[in-house]
């Protein structure tokens, strides 16, 4: 349980330091990195969006054909990018600071 809560802290922490990244980046104009950071949210979105059942993402979403509309994909993309920097970082922080 002690593993799960400090790999919760560290998620935690990497998650407010990405969204502050992307606030750093939309501050100083930096948008094609923002383009390039959501590339990389691409794949595991259109994954989530064909495995995932369409009823699913009308529901979350309120969107009818949500797999199809652009702004629930970029969203999506969004989360993904935010989430995989977020874990990268994370894995990170408990290597660091966590050593056994």
């Amino acid at each position: 349980m002690r593993v799960v809560l400090q790999f919760s802290a560290c998620l935690a922490l990497g998650l407010v330091l990405g969204v502050l990244l992307l606030i750093g980046l939309m501050l100083a104009g930096r948008f094609e990195l923002i383009e390039l950071w959501l590339l990389t949210g691409k794949p595991l979105a259109q994954l989530a969006l064909a495995l995932l059942p369409d009823a699913f993402w009308a529901e979350l979403t309120g969107v009818a054909d949500a797999a199809q509309n652009s702004s629930v994909r970029s969203f999506l993309q969004l989360c993904a990018a935010l989430g995989q920097s977020a874990l990268l970082l994370a894995l990170g922080f408990l290597r660091l600071w966590y050593r056994a």
